[in-house]
């Protein structure tokens, strides 16, 4: 490790704040070296691997990952109070039941447990059930499957979803795949439905585990992070019309009991405003630039609707 990477407890506060993980909980500087180093090692393999091992390569590098590192499932998300306004903030921008739901990549399910228990009727699957089918409980409105996460309509049937939802997933999708990936979510969608996703922008990035080590790219498991005119540009390619979801200060947004809009017009500033962002070469002072301008209304987390014709 080079002496520009943080040590002790400097590396543990990074890593806890990264992963949302209590400031009480029992995390070691070895624990993080070795979530390093594994990470690294595991996204050779990801990126070495062909459309014909791909599923095997991937369900087997992530059972790897929370087998050995299991405080990812049992320390992370620690932080309940902020999973009620997140998981909200999906509710409002989905609408209301019935409607039924697809979930790639469900991880724990805290997401689609809570859809669940709001009336929608909800599908969750994961790539490995070291992290989903064990967490998840099965119920009258929720089932569980799993899936290469790319080739969806192999395993589901066509127009049969209302709104399919991935949250923090298309980051660790081998980046040739995605187009795919669209595609296939178009064709479970029924007319009319919404694709609707979130994952981090590349500006405010790396968010894998490089950015405890200050690495200003991805060199973990997010095999690539994207920019709003990336992924407006794939969604049209697959079908879609998208938009992006305008969240404004919480403070503004209590006070006046706003709702999240979904606005293309939104979606082309983002894109201007990301060029001038992208135009910094000098990655922390494009992270710090990227988090000031919240007060622009950008966010380093995306959350898009597609919405299928």
């Amino acid at each position: 490790m080079s002496r520009s990477e943080p040590r002790g407890n400097e590396l543990i506060s990074r890593y806890k704040a990264n992963y949302n993980i209590g400031a009480t909980a029992q995390v070691t500087e070895e624990m993080i070296l070795r979530h390093w180093n594994l990470e690294k090692q595991l996204r050779d393999e990801l990126l070495s691997s062909t459309p014909d091992n791909r599923w095997d390569i991937f369900e087997d590098a992530y059972t790897r990952l929370y087998q050995e590192l299991d405080w990812l499932n049992k320390l992370t998300d620690e932080n309940e109070d902020s999973h009620s306004a997140q998981f909200s903030l999906w509710h409002s921008v989905i609408g209301e039941p019935p409607q039924r739901i697809y979930e790639i990549g469900s991880g724990k399910g805290e997401l689609i447990t809570y859809l669940a228990e709001h009336g929608f009727n909800c599908k969750a699957t994961e790539i490995t059930k070291e992290r989903g089918e064990k967490w998840i409980s099965t119920s009258g409105n929720l089932t569980w499957g799993s899936s290469d996460g790319i080739h969806l309509a192999d395993f589901e049937p066509a127009a049969h979803y209302d709104i399919v939802l991935s949250n923090q997933v298309i980051e660790h999708m081998y980046p040739a795949d995605v187009l795919t990936h669209f595609e296939h979510v178009f064709t479970l969608l029924k007319s009319g439905g919404r694709y609707i996703l979130s994952t981090p922008h590349i500006a405010d990035g790396p968010a894998d585990v490089t950015r405890v080590f200050g690495h200003p790219e991805a060199m973990g498991m997010h095999l690539k992070e994207y920019t709003y005119g990336e992924l407006k540009s794939l969604l049209g390619q697959a079908g879609f019309k998208s938009t992006a979801v305008l969240r404004l200060p919480k403070a503004i947004r209590r006070t006046l009991n706003l709702k999240p809009i979904s606005s293309a017009f939104y979606l082309n500033y983002l894109i201007l405003l990301e060029k001038l962002l992208l135009s910094i070469s000098n990655h922390p002072l494009r992270v710090r630039t990227s988090k000031a301008a919240k007060g622009l209304l950008f966010t380093g987390h995306m959350l898009m609707t597609a919405q299928k014709p």
